[in-house]
C-alpha cells in the first residue's frame, strides 16, 4: 500500500494561476489539452479549469475550447465570444437537461473573459467555443434544413427525407431508438444520404458539415443505446474525438472540457475490460504525446446534481471519500492548503501513480448514499492522466436557471476565484 509520504513528495503547490507553470511546461508544444472534472456540478473544477485554459490561450495560442455540450447551443456562445457580444444570453438559452453543466456563472465568467480577449484580435485569430457532443439530433437536423434551403437548393430532397423519417417517431430520439429495437426499419439510409449530400455540396463549411455528422452520429447512438453494452458510449466518444480533430484541421490547438470519464485514458481503468474507449484514449492513440490529459479530484464538499435524469437539480453534499480510494489516499497525505498539482513523471515515479485505486466519478445524476459500493472507477492515476489537480474541499457551482436547493448551506458557495 502506498505511503502518504510518497504522495507528499510528488505534490506541487497550487495556490494561484502562477503555480500551474510546471503543468504548462509539461504541455510544451502539445496540440490538445483535455481537462477533466470529477463531477459536472463543482465550482472549483470549473474555476481551475478556466484558469488553466486562460493561460493556454494567452501563452500558448490555443485556438478553440471544445466542451462536452451540444454543437448548436455552443455555436450561439461561439458567435457571442467571437463577435464582442455578451455570452450570458446564449448560455441562459441552453434548454436541454442538464442545463447547469454549461448554463452556469462559472462558464459565463470565462466566456466574458474570452470575449474580451478576442476583441483585440483579427477574426481569424479569435478563440472559439464549440460543442463536441452527439445529442442534438433535432436541432442539428433543422440547422441542416435551414442551410440547405438557403445555400443548397439542389440538395433539399435528402434533408426532407431524413426529416420525414424521424418525424414518424414523434421528435423523440429515444422513442426512435426503442422502435428500431422492435422493428427492422430505421432512418439509417436517409441519414447516410443526407451526410453524403452535405459532404459533396458544402465540404468547406464546418458548421453544416458538423450538424450533418451529428445527425449521423445521433442516429447510431440512439439505436445502440437501446441494445445496451458499450457501443453507445463508444459512438459518443468517437464522435467527440472526430469533432475535436475537425476543429483542429486548419492547424488550431484545442482545449477540451469534459468529465474525467471521457478525458482519462480508458486503458488505465476497468472501462477497457468492459469494451469501452474514451476521448482521452483516442486522443493519445491519434496524437501521442501531443495530447495531454488532466484529471481532477476532491475528498468532500458539495455539488449540483439530481437524483434522477431530468429532475430538478439541487445542491448535494459530497461525503468524505471511501477508504482505500485515490481520494482517501490524497486526503491522508494532508497536503498543504488542501490543494496540489501532480505532474506525472516518466520514470522513475512513485508507486502510487500506478497502483489501481477507486477514483470517484460524480455524474449529473448522483446518489451520495451509494458511495459505499458505487460512484468509483478503478484507476491507475498515473496512466489515466498526465497530470492531476487535487482539491481537498470543493463547493457547488452556480446554475443560471433557478436557484439550486437542497441540504447544503448557502455558506458553501465561494466567491469567484
Amino acid at each position: 500500500m502506498t505511503n502518504p509520504d510518497d504522495v507528499r513528495r510528488s505534490a506541487l503547490p497550487l495556490n494561484t494561476a502562477h503555480d500551474l507553470g510546471p503543468l504548462l511546461d509539461r504541455i510544451g508544444d502539445a496540440r490538445f489539452v483535455l481537462i477533466g472534472e470529477a463531477s459536472h456540478g463543482t465550482h472549483d473544477f470549473y474555476a481551475w479549469r478556466a484558469t488553466l485554459t486562460r493561460r493556454l490561450i494567452m501563452e500558448k495560442e490555443f485556438g478553440f475550447v471544445g466542451v462536452e455540450g451540444d454543437w448548436p447551443d455552443c455555436e450561439r456562445v461561439n458567435r457571442a465570444v467571437t463577435n464582442d457580444l455578451d455570452p450570458f444570453e446564449s448560455l441562459y438559452g441552453f434548454e436541454r437537461w442538464p442545463t447547469f453543466m454549461w448554463a452556469n456563472e462559472e462558464v459565463a465568467d470565462f466566456c466574458r473573459w474570452l470575449r474580451r480577449w478576442n476583441a483585440d484580435l483579427p477574426p481569424h485569430e479569435r478563440c472559439g467555443f464549440h460543442g463536441l457532443d452527439v445529442y442534438s439530433l433535432w436541432d442539428s437536423l433543422r440547422a441542416v434544413r435551414r442551410y440547405a434551403a438557403a445555400h443548397l437548393p439542389g440538395r433539399t430532397r435528402e434533408v426532407t427525407e431524413a426529416l420525414r423519417c424521424f418525424e414518424a417517431y414523434g421528435h423523440d430520439p429515444q422513442q426512435y431508438g426503442l422502435a428500431t429495437r422492435l422493428v427492422p426499419e430505421t432512418c439509417e439510409e436517409e441519414v447516410v444520404n443526407l451526410l453524403a449530400a452535405v459532404k459533396r455540396a458544402a465540404p468547406e463549411d464546418l458548421g453544416v458539415r458538423q450538424n450533418a455528422e451529428i445527425v449521423a452520429g445521433a442516429e447510431r447512438y440512439y439505436r445502440a443505446m437501446m441494445h445496451g453494452g458499450p457501443e453507445s458510449w463508444n459512438i459518443r466518444d468517437l464522435h467527440m474525438a472526430d469533432t475535436m480533430d475537425r476543429l483542429a484541421a486548419e492547424g488550431s490547438k484545442g482545449v477540451v472540457w469534459a468529465h474525467n470519464t471521457h478525458v482519462g485514458d480508458a486503458r488505465a481503468t476497468d472501462m477497457a475490460a468492459a469494451g469501452m474507449t474514451t476521448l482521452g484514449q483516442l486522443a493519445r492513440e491519434r496524437h501521442g504525446d501531443r495530447a495531454v490529459l488532466v484529471g481532477f479530484g476532491t475528498h468532500r464538499g458539495s455539488v449540483v446534481a439530481a437524483d434522477r435524469w431530468g429532475a430538478q437539480h439541487r445542491v448535494m453534499r459530497v461525503p468524505p471519500a471511501r477508504p482505500a480510494s485515490l481520494e482517501a489516499l490524497l486526503h491522508e497525505a494532508d497536503l498543504p492548503e488542501g490543494r496540489a498539482l501532480f505532474v506525472v513523471p516518466e520514470e522513475p515515479r512513485a508507486p502510487w501513480f500506478d497502483e489501481p485505486l477507486g477514483h470517484r466519478a460524480i455524474g449529473v445524476v448522483y446518489h451520495p448514499e451509494r458511495e459505499g459500493w458505487g460512484n468509483y472507477v478503478p484507476t491507475a492515476a498515473g496512466r489515466r492522466y498526465d497530470a492531476f489537480v487535487w482539491l481537498e474541499h470543493t463547493t457547488a457551482l452556480h446554475p443560471l436557471h433557478g436557484e439550486p436547493w437542497g441540504d447544503a448551506e448557502l455558506e458553501t458557495y465561494p466567491t469567484a476565484m
